[in-house]
């Protein structure tokens, strides 16, 4: 054996896995497709003006177009960021016009744990409990019960900064004082809890730093967290559970380390190791352990996972449910509103705040003391903030010259944006595949197809008229609203391919995210999701995934693996 355990990742979950393994004294073999980033050093424009970068912070747009068609389908890709995400010519996969998914990836070490947007909600007593219940989707099998321990110790080490809401669709966790709302968020806030009644705004929970945690210091609102944080501020694997397993004496990490497979033994249904190819020289080799967790994201696993064939059948050997692949899932998000709000011009935010505001869902909670119901089932929340209008508004006008550089000395108006994310039910028609086509490794191109359903099409139409319902009754002018949906894939929430469930006929994994198929094989990434709810899935993803750690270490602790 290389190892006692292998994890398959270094993102979100692959370094909880790694930190809670080596923890409780258990060697762990880390494997990263991608190349080697060193924490700090390696944010090469962490604080570079615009003026510093080769095209003022636009990014090269021809390039974009040539080489990464999917990477700038995300907006705020730029040149101050692109080197986190990946180039779709050299990693290609498959989809199609009529039912496309926008993949967004970072191969290096933290993966997208660097450049996520830090939003950490818990799911709550109901998002555990409706899932299968209306006739969409299976129960999962465990509760919010099962989760809210692992969730406070995640809660606790990652540093969240809230407020104890009391909001029963949306549980309070272990928080850091909350980063506060301006004067513009205030006012819309008075107004929703005037106007609106069980709407409330309240602060953001996200993982950024409000006071010392470790060696990790307070946010100092810089600004450009999508380029990594020296200073630790906001969590990521890079500044948190990468330097504790490694603190173990106990992690070995290899980079440029891609898996093809797992190998499979089944005389034992247990899996003996993971193929590995060198992505530089791909050169082949295997690796063994006693147990295995699949971290790699939720299409990267299920890559890896229906590559992984039982001898016998030529199929996955976790894929007797036939649901590994499908009710793929991501949010429902792009529909939002913008208002400009008279007054307040005698102020102006401070420094770059690195998180906003939040409206919890409040749709179809009949059965949590609401009425209100709407004409789509489950349901969203909103997301946004206030800010002035700088001299980027300089492209709006039509004056050009003095004019425009007097008027441009001067702060704009404040505006108003609230974005919608809601719960996209689980389809099995959404799904990824193997196609015949292989990459330049020889791995079959993962296939995947996506398309919104008439739930999340009438559920975008509500999004946009509660949000300029609600501007509105700020006295917001000028409001834009939209109720468009692009691909699926660019909340960058994908999840559900290789979902929790109790029965193995309808589901890849057990109450503890081991395959029930394959008692040493761990999930838990966003694949292991059975639903999507509302809010977003990262902490939900650390939490399962310290869980399972802690079960797969008391199961081999005690002989069973």
């Amino acid at each position: 054996m290389d190892a006692d355990v292998i994890v398959v990742g270094s993102g979100i979950s692959g370094g909880w896995a790694a930190k809670e393994l080596t923890e409780r004294g258990f060697s762990v073999l880390l494997l990263e497709r991608g190349r080697h980033v060193e924490a700090g050093t390696d944010y090469i424009t962490e604080h570079l003006a615009p003026f510093q970068l080769p095209y003022r912070g636009f990014g090269d747009r021809r390039r974009y177009a040539a080489r990464k068609p999917v990477q700038s389908r995300l907006a705020g890709l730029s040149d101050a960021n692109d080197h986190w995400f990946v180039d779709d010519v050299d990693n290609p996969y498959a989809t199609h016009p009529d039912a496309e998914f926008a993949w967004i990836r970072g191969y290096h070490l933290g993966g997208r744990s660097i450049t996520w947007g830090r939003a950490s909600f818990r799911l709550s007593p109901l998002n555990f409990s409706e899932a299968g219940r209306d006739g969409h989707g299976i129960a999962w099998p465990i509760t919010y019960d099962d989760l809210a321990p692992w969730y406070a110790h995640v809660e606790r080490f990652i540093g969240v900064n809230g407020d104890r809401d009391g909001i029963a669709t949306l549980p309070d966790g272990e928080f850091m004082p909350a980063h506060g709302m301006n004067c513009v968020e205030e006012h819309v806030k008075a107004v929703l809890a005037e106007k609106f009644a069980g709407r409330p705004m309240i602060n953001e929970r996200s993982a950024v730093l409000t006071r010392p945690l470790g060696d990790r210091q307070p946010c100092h609102y810089c600004g450009p967290c999508i380029r990594g944080c020296s200073t630790g501020s906001y969590f990521s694997s890079e500044s948190s559970t990468l330097p504790a397993a490694r603190a173990t004496g106990r992690l070995k990490i290899m980079t440029d380390a891609i898996v093809d497979s797992l190998v499979y033994d089944p005389a034992t249904r247990r899996a003996t190791g993971v193929r590995v190819i060198d992505a530089k020289t791909k050169a082949r080799t295997t690796l063994g352990a006693r147990v295995v967790f699949l971290n790699a994201s939720t299409l990267g696993t299920t890559q890896i996972l229906l590559n992984s064939r039982d001898p016998a059948s030529g199929r996955s050997f976790a894929n007797r449910s036939d649901a590994l692949g499908r009710y793929l899932m991501d949010h429902v998000m792009g529909p939002f509103g913008l208002a400009t709000i008279p007054g307040f011009t005698d102020r102006m935010p401070l420094g770059n705040r690195p998180s906003g505001i939040y409206i919890p869902r409040f749709q179809n909670l009949s059965d949590q003391g609401g009425a209100d119901e709407r004409p789509f089932r489950r349901g969203y929340g909103y997301q946004g903030s206030a800010s002035r209008q700088m001299w980027t508004r300089g492209g709006e006008g039509e004056d050009i010259g003095p004019a425009l550089k007097h008027r441009l000395r001067r702060p704009g108006p404040w505006q108003m944006f609230i974005g919608a994310m809601g719960e996209c039910m689980p389809y099995a028609d959404n799904r990824a595949t193997l196609g015949k086509e292989l990459d330049r490794w020889g791995r079959p191109l993962l296939d995947v197809a996506f398309t919104w359903h008439a739930n999340e099409h009438a559920m975008a139409q509500d999004m946009a008229a509660e949000a300029k319902a609600m501007l509105e009754s700020a006295g917001g002018t000028d409001i834009v609203t939209s109720a468009d949906l692009g691909p699926g894939g660019l909340a960058i929430h994908e999840m559900g391919t290789a979902r929790m469930g109790a029965d193995p006929a309808q589901a890849v994994l057990d109450a503890h995210n081991r395959c029930h198929d394959a008692a040493n094989v761990f999930v838990t990434d966003g694949a292991c999701m059975t639903a999507s709810a509302a809010q977003n899935p990262s902490l939900t993803y650390m939490a399962l995934t310290a869980r399972a750690a802690a079960f797969a270490a008391d199961q081999m602790k005690q002989g069973a693996l």
